[in-house]
């Protein structure tokens, strides 16, 4: 998705991933120019088709006719006559359920590119709620979902249950760089997960869930592969000392945050002035717990930035209305603590992906 550099880099990144087992290469039609370089890669290197589980993502839209030429266009820009899993890139919203399964919609032309065998599989990602993924899952239209979950993240645990009571493919989305930036940790972090890497645990964490199927990686050198071809056979439950870390991240939650802590039960939605409340006070929580004050930025300063990629308002657009209060089982005083995470995730702001 980023650090396309050169055409180079990129080809020996593929190389590298492919020569230590890596298998699933998952590209979009808006990561720039990912699927370009990727058939210029896979020919260079002489890689088979059959080598490999190629994925491409394409947004919904109201208007799905323009599926067929972008499908179209992404199999001769990676030169290739089918594509394994083709997913509906952000459902993010109802309107963008509706655009999909409508009669004529964008699921239609997809079948038929599986009628044709340029498509083996469909599947979808989505930035959404969890209900609304759960609604996706529950259509019975979808092989697979890309997910957010991660040991910091686990809100879509029941969406996960689902899918895999569906029999569905379980593919995680970027667990280092969303799941917390664990590749510049805090020294804090580091501590608590010592012996291991706060990026090792994670994708520890994620390896020992059976209903998992891949991970993404998101590397754009090849030593940003290193960890993971580490931990790839890892797939065993946690350890003694995993089990230990665990214990020890727990216990610097409780002693950090004390009465404040945020139990991310969701009941305080929804707010008035559409503030994402418990986004924010996760940020908090992982500010405050491990020091993850440089991730709790970088996702703060996408709300009212990026659009259904990253919904809700800033805490600082509260009114003291007092809605959330009573809904609060922990009786937090969320006023005061959204403007205290405003104060402290507050900076300035970063151009997104989509944008020139």
């Amino acid at each position: 998705m980023r650090g396309l550099t050169s055409l180079a880099q990129f080809t020996t990144t593929v190389d590298t991933a492919i020569a230590n087992g890596i298998n699933h290469l998952e590209t979009a039609r808006g990561y720039g120019d990912s699927e370009e370089y990727l058939g210029k890669a896979l020919r260079s290197l002489n890689i088979s088709r059959e080598q490999v589980v190629l994925t491409s993502k394409f947004l919904p839209v109201a208007d799905a006719s323009v599926y067929q030429f972008w499908l179209e266009e992404s199999l001769a820009r990676l030169q290739c006559d089918y594509l394994d899993c083709v997913a509906i890139h952000g459902l993010n919203t109802s309107e963008h359920l509706a655009w999909s399964l409508r009669s004529g919609g964008c699921m239609d032309v997809l079948q038929k590119f599986v009628a044709q065998g340029k498509i083996r599989h469909l599947g979808f990602s989505s930035h959404g709620s969890l209900e609304l993924i759960q609604t996706v899952i529950a259509s019975g239209r979808f092989e697979f979902v890309n997910l957010h979950y991660y040991y910091f993240f686990q809100r879509h645990a029941a969406a996960l249950a689902q899918a895999a009571a569906a029999d569905m493919g379980i593919f995680i989305i970027s667990p280092t760089d969303k799941g917390g930036q664990l590749f510049a940790p805090s020294a804090k972090l580091q501590a608590l997960t010592d012996p291991l890497s706060p990026q090792a645990f994670n994708y520890r964490f994620l390896l020992a869930e059976p209903r998992i199927t891949t991970l993404s990686l998101g590397a754009s050198r090849p030593d940003e592969l290193t960890a993971a071809f580490n931990l790839c056979d890892r797939v065993e439950p946690f350890t003694a000392t995993e089990q230990r870390i665990q214990k020890r991240l727990q216990a610097s939650a409780i002693d950090s945050l004390g009465t404040s802590h945020c139990h991310q039960c969701y009941a305080c939605l929804p707010c008035p002035e559409d503030i994402n409340i418990p986004e924010v006070l996760r940020l908090r929580n992982l500010d405050q717990a491990y020091d993850l004050t440089s991730f709790g930025k970088y996702r703060y300063a996408m709300f009212e930035n990026a659009g259904h990629w990253f919904p809700g308002r800033r805490a600082d657009r509260c009114n003291d209305c007092g809605d959330c209060l009573p809904r609060c089982p922990h009786e937090l005083n969320i006023p005061e603590l959204l403007r205290a995470t405003h104060e402290r995730l507050q900076g300035p702001r970063r151009r997104r992906l989509w944008e020139e």
